[in-house]
């Protein structure tokens, strides 16, 4: 009995530490696996995210945060061949805008191809208010945290940068315009004329930073970009505009490392097609996002307020 015993105890304690062998052996090919896939996304490592925030140089908020608050203020149309502006335009100025002496940020929103027009008739102009800043204006949902200029130009051709430049200008000397804090954002078409005015002008660009949605840059010309803060939006199932768009042109100006004053950042959203602005210029987008991208976790006018130009 005793010798049966002793036989049947070394059994069960051979069972046991096969058992604890092949379970720890697979739970390390678990992990292992894990860590594979893991490595297979498109994902920045953390170390690497925060080196990227860390080395943006966020501005000081001195020149706005005194602003008059804005309680509403006036979306004014502008029609071509009426100014010596070379689109017809609308524009928004704060509430405290018309008595004031303040000088105040000026962004600048470029449409797509769908809403282009020549400016010259008011129904035809209104199609700029159908999208982006100016929608949300006029249906009364504008409310950034501090009080800006806001423009919305019609062109009845692709955005051509050397006209959105002298367009610029114009602004500059028809308004009190923070000439620190001019921030150009567009979508589809208006994304190519947000890339394309930074690939022309580059340090020499008027915009402090920039928000290309649904657009696509050149990734030769990244170069043109070290000195500017990009966020690109785009839906990962763009059928229009190709996501690669905005991906390779982003990856571009990453790669040009060292050489960057900013990390450009890349928010993607799964099963969204072309129009990726309405939620972007909402804000609600915020949470939909490919995790493996930038988060969508502030407002892009707070986010535009964040940098002005040396």
């Amino acid at each position: 009995m005793r010798t049966n015993t002793s036989v049947l105890l070394k059994t069960r304690l051979l069972f046991i530490l096969v058992f604890t062998f092949f379970t720890a052996l697979y739970a390390c090919d678990k992990n292992n696996d894990e860590t594979i896939e893991k490595k297979t996304q498109p994902e920045e490592k953390e170390e690497e995210k925060n080196s990227n925030e860390n080395k943006d140089k966020v501005a000081d908020y001195a020149d706005i945060e005194n602003l008059p608050a804005d309680t509403g203020g006036e979306q004014i149309a502008y029609l071509k061949g009426t100014t010596s502006a070379s689109y017809g335009y609308y524009a928004y100025t704060p509430s405290a805008y018309k008595d004031g002496t303040e000088k105040y940020p000026l962004i600048i929103s470029l449409h797509g191809a769908g809403k282009r027009g020549d400016g010259n008739n008011l129904d035809d102009l209104k199609k700029v208010l159908w999208l982006g800043p100016g929608n949300l204006i006029k249906k009364g949902e504008w409310n950034p945290s501090y009080p800006a200029i806001v423009v919305a130009p019609l062109t009845s051709t692709n955005w051509d940068p050397k006209k959105v430049h002298a367009f610029i200008q114009y602004l500059m000397d028809t308004y009190r315009v923070n000439e620190q804090r001019i921030y150009l954002t567009g979508n589809s078409m208006g994304g190519f004329g947000t890339w394309n005015y930074i690939q022309e002008y580059g340090d020499e660009a008027l915009a402090a930073a920039i928000i290309p949605i649904c657009g696509k840059g050149n990734p030769d010309l990244a170069h043109q970009f070290t000195n500017i803060p990009v966020w690109a939006f785009h839906g990962v199932d763009d059928n229009t505009v190709n996501v690669n768009g905005s991906v390779d042109m982003v990856k571009a100006i990453k790669a040009l490392e060292i050489e960057i004053t900013y990390t450009p950042k890349l928010t993607l959203y799964p099963g969204v097609g072309h129009d990726s602005w309405t939620m972007t210029y909402d804000g609600s987008g915020m949470g939909q996002e490919n995790e493996n991208f930038d988060a969508f976790n502030m407002s892009i006018y707070d986010w535009l307020f964040r940098y002005k130009k040396e």
